[in-house]
């Protein structure tokens, strides 16, 4: 079983991480008043994401890295991978690449599920922040 989990870094890496991606390298739909309110799951973020540059040279090399990396974990004798998506909040470029992610695992077959950590915009609200 592959789990691809979202996440924010201010609120920490998840514990039972395998595989830990940063794509706080990406534009931030954050800081576009009309993209804020939405998370990478709504189309309009989805859209302004995946449509970087940055996010297509990066999906492309994490999945040809999964390709290599996910048979030789099988082979190993490894039954279940968490590989965590990173941004800073965990609701928009995160959300949109574990999206995208999980979907080219399921096109592979792979036993596969998706999992938003910290999409919801005040779930860590009164939470000291790391």
């Amino acid at each position: 079983m592959i789990t691809v989990l979202s996440f924010g870094f201010k609120y920490g890496i998840p514990v039972d991480s395998d595989l830990v991606f940063d794509v706080r390298f990406i534009p931030n739909p954050f800081y576009i008043p009309e993209l804020k309110p939405f998370s990478g799951s709504d189309e309009p973020v989805r859209k302004y994401v995946l449509d970087q540059e940055e996010t297509k040279g990066f999906v492309k090399r994490a999945d040809d890295m999964l390709d290599f990396l996910i048979p030789n974990y099988k082979k190993e004798g490894k039954r279940q991978l968490i590989i965590s998506v990173g941004c800073t909040g965990g609701r928009h470029r995160s959300v949109a690449i574990a999206n995208e992610i999980y979907k080219k695992l399921l096109e592979r077959n792979y036993n596969a599920s998706v999992e938003h950590r910290d999409i919801v915009e005040d779930v860590h609200q009164g939470a000291k922040k790391l």
